[in-house]
């Protein structure tokens, strides 16, 4: 999705990395909504409560948060790009809070 993303929509692309990034935070699990070209979208649920911090990136589209599989950040960190991206931000969230 990299060619497609802009600064006029930046959370394209960034559900895992937000989302399991949510999570250490905030603990919860993270579930994901099938998408049309095979992925999943990426949302949290800390206390019976869904929360998306991405969701933005789909406009005005409604996303069902219900019955939606469970998602491992094992499966998805298994792309290098993508675990150096989490990694980043995290260390990037870091310094912010030091």
């Amino acid at each position: 999705m990299r060619h497609e993303w802009t600064t006029d929509n930046p959370t394209l692309g960034q559900c895992a990395i937000t989302s399991f990034l949510a999570q250490d935070i905030f603990g919860g699990k993270v579930y994901g909504i099938p998408t049309e070209n095979g992925n999943f979208h990426c949302y949290n649920v800390v206390n019976d409560y869904a929360f998306d911090l991405t969701s933005e990136q789909f406009g005005d589209e409604i996303l069902n948060y219900t019955g939606n599989p469970e998602q491992s950040r094992e499966i998805h960190f298994q792309r290098k790009e993508k675990k150096e991206r989490y990694e980043y931000l995290c260390a990037k969230l870091k310094e912010r809070c030091a």
